[in-house]
């Protein structure tokens, strides 16, 4: 008997057509970026090579290496002396250590430059110590450069560093450091030749953090006048009008960060390390007594005095200063704005990042799985050039669409995409998608298969199995996610900038126009509200690490 049905084409599940759209969404800015790159309205590639572009390159060459260097110097020290020695304060440093994170680069900035200014209390100190009377009397480094903005960047970023360096010391076995002891290595014998290779790996993934988030910076460099691929968006994009240049200089980021991220991949693949022992045995603190422990105190405190007790106490000085600026109703309204719109964000990030995750879990295609890891490019990515690829895909759809009602109907809806913050909240998700993302995978690999095959065995479907069995168990993460979104958002600036409808303020926005007209005094209220919303990150930071 000769068989004549045919298979049926399996169509994919809604949950895999929901991932596949959702990563698609994720992706969509990025390859936008490079679509408008090689078709632009006006082709000025020309003229960006032989003006302006080698500039930007070179500057953003420099303040990322400086950055990188000097931050991995400091994570990794600080980090060497945490894990194996113990000194007076160890046990506070270990995690007072993180709390620089919860001060965005720029609010630092914006802290130095009003501590060491002419008018400032270290010059003014000066002036009156040695009675100089103006600033041809004596010589004062410059403030403003692109050496204060890698020592202000590196003092905001170094914990990532920190973080992962201090981990990876922590899970090295005792028999390495014992049998470098036998064979009389020193103590920088056994961090150069033994403690530091094993931790390589981890050290260079915190430096290409660091590096990426220097790339994504702008208002350090922007207060600092410091001329880098991000301030070259924002002036050849707004100042010169030509969206096609903007995005022929976000191609020229994209690829650099792609090249960090993919240097940071083959440098942990060509260096593996094995514990062989069946016992591990955590390398015991050696004790540092006299002179030396203070020494290595000193060590610690300075990072964080720099990274946070300054700018924090300086934001802090110009709020108490001027309290009267807590009542200013646009001080207020913008801390709305932020909360909607980073609330909104975090809420569908989250929601997003859980739906993908499932989807992709259930689905039993390759596209799905592939598109998953594609979809966390968008942290890498900078803010300015999300700003770019979501903006002016937009603001055709939203033109187009105002046009077409115009004509079917007479009446005008104006720009409901680009006119609200619609884009706002876009470009956060795409963003912070894979915090979110990241969050949801961890927490459904820890959930037990053999729950959600229970639950399928007593009829529930899908969708009831996501709600009743894996929500449950992922509560904690999900939370802990939304928080970690919601911060970020708050902290956001570039892409804030570009694309905030009219007049609309954020917490963000605030200290930065604030400050960019040297009025501290009423940027410090919505600083410290950032500041306080990071260290809700911080503490969750510190919580997961334990």
């Amino acid at each position: 008997m000769i068989e004549t049905t045919q298979h049926r084409l399996r169509l994919p599940s809604r949950w895999s057509v929901g991932a596949i759209v959702i990563a698609l969404i994720v992706v969509a800015p990025i390859l936008a970026v490079f679509g408008i790159a090689l078709f632009p309205k006006e082709n000025i590639w020309p003229h960006l090579i032989a003006t302006t572009l080698p500039r930007y390159l070179m500057t953003t060459a420099k303040l990322m290496f400086g950055v990188g260097l000097l931050a991995a110097m400091v994570g990794t020290g600080a980090a060497w002396l945490i894990s194996r020695y113990d000194f007076p304060g160890r046990r506070w440093l270990e995690w007072l250590l993180l709390l620089p994170l919860a001060i965005p680069a720029y609010v630092g900035a914006y802290a130095l430059v009003d501590f060491l200014e002419y008018a400032g209390p270290v010059q003014t100190g000066l002036r009156a110590l040695f009675g100089w009377q103006n600033a041809r009397d004596y010589w004062f480094p410059e403030i403003r450069s692109l050496g204060a903005a890698i020592l202000v960047l590196s003092a905001a970023l170094f914990p990532y560093v920190y973080l992962l360096a201090r981990a990876a010391f922590r899970e090295q076995s005792a028999s390495s450091e014992e049998v470098a002891r036998s064979l009389g290595a020193g103590p920088f014998a056994r961090f150069w030749r033994v403690g530091l290779p094993l931790a390589r790996p981890a050290i260079a993934a915190g430096v290409a953090i660091v590096m990426m988030e220097s790339v994504n910076d702008f208002g350090t460099v922007d207060y600092f006048a410091v001329q880098t691929l991000t301030t070259g968006i924002f002036s050849v994009w707004l100042e010169g009008n030509n969206a096609g240049g903007a995005a022929q200089i976000a191609s020229v980021v994209l690829v650099l960060v792609v090249l960090l991220v993919t240097l940071e991949k083959i440098s942990r693949r060509r260096m593996r390390f094995f514990n062989l022992s069946t016992r591990h045995r955590p390398v015991a603190h050696v004790a540092l007594t006299g002179w030396k422990g203070w020494v290595a105190t000193l060590a610690c405190t300075l990072p964080l005095l720099m990274g946070f007790v300054l700018p924090a106490g300086v934001i802090l000085s110009h709020a108490l200063d001027n309290a009267g600026n807590w009542i200013d109703a646009d001080l207020w309204q913008a801390g709305l704005n932020t909360a909607i719109v980073g609330g909104l964000a975090a809420v569908i990030c989250v929601a997003g990042g859980v739906f993908l995750v499932y989807g992709v879990r259930l689905s039993g295609q390759r596209l799905p799985r592939l598109l998953l890891p594609v979809t966390t490019i968008g942290y890498a990515a900078p803010g300015a050039v999300l700003g770019v690829g979501i903006l002016i895909p937009l603001a055709l759809i939203d033109n187009a669409m105002a046009d077409a009602i115009w004509n079917a109907t007479g009446w005008d809806p104006g720009l409901v995409l680009t006119g609200t913050a619609f884009a706002l909240v876009l470009a956060y998700c795409v963003r912070f998608f894979a915090i979110a993302q990241g969050a949801a995978d961890a927490a459904m690999g820890r959930v037990s298969p053999n729950l959600p095959l229970a639950a399928r065995s007593l009829g529930r479907n899908q969708g009831q199995v996501l709600t009743a069995v894996y929500y449950p168990l992922m509560r904690a993460s999900i939370a802990s996610a939304l928080l970690l979104v919601f911060v970020d958002c708050v902290k956001e600036l570039p892409a804030t900038l570009l694309l905030r409808p009219f007049n609309y303020e954020t917490l963000a926005t605030r200290v930065h126009e604030q400050a960019s007209l040297e009025n501290l005094g009423d940027a410090a209220p919505a600083a410290i509200l950032v500041i306080l919303f990071g260290l809700i990150a911080v503490g969750l930071l510190a919580r997961a690490n334990r």
